[in-house]
């Protein structure tokens, strides 16, 4: 048997859930192991957030630079140049990179051990290490925090077709002339008016029968129509059946009630979901089980079916966020280093898709809660009623916030406007402090701020005699 290094903690995968765990463990005096195959920083620094984000942010400065007319404003042709769009995103994430490096190599009992982990059983991992040769590492904790990747669905003649995915899409040098989007989920539909407002034609193909299928209808449906202001095509209940590459040209053919036979176009993104990256892992010799699609299997402690192994992230197949990732790494971190009882249980999900304008979601859905049983208010409000939006002429996109009928807190929300997310927050913030939305009307946020627009979209509401008060100031009901 090779040489083993035993170590206190193992954690397999540098991603934004990993990378902090393995550094707060090696600060609190343990000896840890932080295995990466290819960047620290995971998914979000290298090929998620901080590039699409950043990306996004030079397709809004064209998108506004045409509309500058709006505002008074003269300017001439507006033109994109791809290769400056992109070197400024390489930019942005290798800072980002190498400030995570540095912050794992500057812990004394931290190693970066840069190769490909798979189990030998629950308390060891052999690497495959990325300039030869092999470790064999051991501990009592092991975490995976392994993430995901794009998924390839099972479309005929996709394996023959050069394709894009999210990640391979962010290193064009130029814009395509006609960009086919397969899928319209968060991936799709971001890149789709990202690469719309570069000054391609853009046609994104789902099988729903509206864009985002696990939202509310009616802010899905609000979304598709500024997408088509834009001058996006949306084909809905359309599937692709097959694809082929005939030269510089790629076509599609699909199927569904309304959808043309074919469409074609220079470039094919493939924005089906994603996948866990697991399959390398040898899981079944530390007799850690996983789900039929891959994610690995935990409580809501984020234990696995091994003692001793855990597993954070979107490996986990939970909600697939940066955030998510954060408060795996603190539930771990409570409850080894501060004798703590975190769960994953009743945590409140946020997220913010960042089309423009944004779309914020937080707690329930109104059909969610009606599917529940839940007596519901609904506030909802355009955002032609907001002052802000109307003083930037950002004015489209609506709010909607979905109410306890009996105890007037929030259920759940949703901005679609201008810094949705931002506004959002203030929600989320509301429930996390079980504030009544009374409080929310009645309350003197600053003008002109996004945020006083809630004083509007509860105006209308009846609350009763409770409805602005805390829960220590109710009256006590009879029995």
């Amino acid at each position: 048997m090779p040489n083993v290094d035993s170590y206190d903690l193992i954690v397999i995968g540098a991603g934004q859930g990993g990378g902090p765990l393995a550094g707060t463990v090696a600060e609190a005096g343990h000896d840890v192991a932080l295995l990466e195959r290819t960047h620290v920083g995971g998914t979000c620094v290298n090929e998620g957030c901080t590039p699409t984000k950043t990306m996004i942010a030079s397709a809004r400065v064209a998108h506004l630079a045409r509309r500058a007319e709006d505002y008074g404003v003269e300017t001439g042709e507006v033109t994109v140049d791809l290769e400056t769009v992109r070197q400024r995103k390489r930019d942005i994430v290798e800072s980002f990179r190498a400030g995570s490096r540095s912050s794992v190599e500057a812990k004394s009992s931290l190693d970066l051990i840069e190769g490909d982990g798979r189990f030998v059983d629950a308390e060891t991992v052999a690497v495959d290490l990325n300039d030869g040769g092999r470790r064999t590492l051991t501990a009592d904790r092991i975490v995976i925090n392994t993430g995901t990747r794009p998924a390839v669905p099972p479309i005929d003649g996709l394996d023959e077709v050069d394709f894009l995915t999210s990640t391979s899409i962010m290193e064009l040098g130029a814009v395509p002339d006609h960009l086919l989007v397969l899928g319209g989920g968060y991936i799709g539909l971001e890149f789709g008016q990202m690469f719309r407002r570069f000054g391609a034609e853009v046609t994104i193909i789902d099988r729903g029968e509206h864009v985002l299928s696990r939202e509310d209808t009616g802010v899905a449906e609000a979304l598709e129509g500024i997408l088509r202001e834009d001058g996006l095509r949306l084909l809905n209940e359309t599937s692709v059946t097959a694809v082929e590459e005939t030269g510089d040209a790629i076509t599609a053919h699909l199927g569904g009630p309304d959808a043309p036979a074919q469409v074609e176009g220079d470039e094919l993104l493939v924005a089906a979901g994603r996948r866990p990256n697991t399959d390398t892992l040898n899981l079944e010799a530390a007799g850690v089980a996983a789900t039929d699609r891959g994610h690995v299997r935990v409580d809501d402690r984020l234990a696995t079916t091994a003692d001793g192994v855990y597993a954070i992230g979107d490996v986990t197949g939970g909600p697939a966020f940066t955030h998510v990732s954060y408060d795996d790494y603190r539930v771990l971190q409570d409850n080894w280093l501060h004798d703590g009882d975190r769960t994953t249980e009743d945590r409140l999900i946020s997220y913010t898709l960042f089309t423009d304008p944004q779309l914020g979601r937080v707690g329930l859905t109104e059909e969610q809660a009606r599917a529940q049983d839940l007596d519901v208010t609904v506030a909802q409000m355009p955002m032609t009623r907001v002052a802000r939006a109307l003083e930037v002429d950002e004015t489209r996109g609506l709010m909607k916030a979905v109410i306890d009928a009996e105890t007037n807190r929030l259920l759940g929300a949703a901005v679609l406007g201008i810094e949705g997310g931002e506004v959002m927050s203030v929600l989320q913030t509301a429930m996390m402090g079980d504030l009544p939305v009374g409080r929310l009307r009645a309350a003197p946020f600053a003008h002109p701020t996004l945020a006083e627009s809630l004083n509007n979209l509860f105006a209308g509401l009846d609350l009763g005699p409770s409805g602005g008060r805390p829960r220590s100031e109710e009256p006590e009901r009879a029995t």
